[in-house]
């Protein structure tokens, strides 16, 4: 059973940076596709970015790219969001996903291609 304990949300400016961190256990994070998803309130949740297992690529939601990075360290068993310059529209609950599949870069933005979650961490962009 894997487990996700998301971690560092909270306040952060229009413009500035911010890093989410996903802690893994149960599994080695490398072996594992990775997305971060949020959810405003009033809204569905959607997919923000993620990355394929082992040395794969990457993809993230049009809103983000060129903000958001995704990456993991394998040493810490970790993955992490990076948040550049994001905007008060990015405020939302942000959920750290795993999967234990082989999805296609194109499957990488639905929930389903999931099979494990964090309980998630808030943003909130605002001055």
């Amino acid at each position: 059973q894997v487990q996700l304990v998301e971690s560092g949300g909270g306040l952060v400016q229009p413009g500035g940076s911010l890093r989410l961190s996903c802690a893994a256990s149960g599994r080695t994070v490398s072996t594992l596709a990775i997305a971060w998803f949020r959810q405003a309130p009033g809204k569905e949740r959607e997919f923000v970015a993620a990355l394929k297992r082992n040395m794969g690529s990457t993809t993230a939601a049009d809103s983000v790219k060129g903000r958001f990075t995704v990456s993991r360290d394998n040493g810490k068993n970790t993955a992490y969001l990076q948040m550049n310059g994001p905007k008060p529209e990015h405020t939302a609950f942000y959920f750290c996903a795993a999967g234990s599949g082989k999805p296609i870069t194109s499957s990488l933005r639905y929930e389903v291609t999931y099979d494990y979650w964090g309980q998630g961490t808030q943003v909130t962009v605002s001055s």
